[in-house]
């Protein structure tokens, strides 16, 4: 649902916030929407939406599809235009490769964006799971394990700021804590450097993860390993796995680091 009170000041272009809000309303399950389910689901007026999606479709955004539109694979760039910016692909690839071939199970980085983490980098091996993942994918973080490593290296009031914000992922968790239930997880993944999560996303989805972290000590992202439960323990995943995904998280960190060192030129 669009806001139109969420800008502050002159320089907020409320047209250009219009125009992501109508990007965000394709999801998964709805590959083409018709004028007025854009409308209905943005808050928008239909003569605003027309205009948008005349404007997007024009830039290559959007085509019409029969009586809706659908997303262009041209989206893509803006999302992938972030992951190659950032670099962590480039640097991460090797090593998740090689976790891959040690567990025969996937792995994935993620990063947060408000109260949900958003996948970034992924190798998967073809395993059937609840919910299906690739780049871009939100889940709300409490009930992941990327999303606890994640909250758990913010400072108080960032942690309160983060969790104030819904979540955009569209997903119901199975594990909705309290308060003072995330605290004492987030305590616990703070103690140890990783965190579990069993099937407290959807059922059959059991994670381990812990942090990646820059130069400086500071956690930028979260790496993991994901099993299905019925075929991998959680004594596997603690005690075979884990140590294989600290030793990738640690050549991970440690190649990010050296690559944030190299000086750029312009020329």
């Amino acid at each position: 649902m669009t806001d139109t009170g969420r800008g502050a000041g002159p320089d907020f272009i409320e047209a250009l916030a219009r125009g992501l809000d109508v990007l965000r309303s394709f999801r998964s399950g709805s590959p083409a929407l018709t004028l007025s389910e854009i409308a209905a689901g943005t808050g928008l007026a239909r003569p605003t939406v027309r205009r948008i999606l005349i404007t997007l479709e024009q830039l290559g955004y959007v085509r019409a599809d029969g009586r809706g539109y659908a997303l262009t694979p041209r989206v893509l760039d803006l999302g992938m235009a972030y992951v190659h910016s950032l670099n962590l692909w480039e640097v991460a690839r090797p090593h998740m490769e090689k976790l891959v071939a040690q567990t025969n199970e996937s792995t994935s980085i993620a990063q947060l964006d408000g109260s949900d983490i958003v996948y970034v980098a992924r190798v998967a091996v073809p395993k059937i799971v609840t919910l299906g993942v690739s780049i871009g994918t939100r889940f709300p973080a409490p009930p992941t394990s990327m999303g606890k490593v994640l909250l758990a290296a913010l400072p108080p009031e960032a942690m309160a700021r983060v969790l104030a914000e819904p979540s955009r992922s569209g997903i119901t968790p199975r594990w909705q804590p309290s308060a003072a239930e995330l605290s004492t997880a987030l305590r616990s993944v703070r103690a140890k450097g990783w965190a579990l999560a069993d099937q407290d996303l959807a059922p059959g989805i059991r994670s381990i993860a812990t942090g990646v972290r820059d130069g400086e000590g500071r956690v930028i992202a979260a790496v993991n390993v994901t099993v299905h439960a019925a075929e991998t323990s959680v004594e596997t995943l603690v005690e075979e796995h884990l140590p294989r995904l600290l030793r990738t998280a640690a050549d991970i960190s440690h190649d990010w680091s050296l690559t944030a060192r190299i000086p750029a030129v312009t020329v």
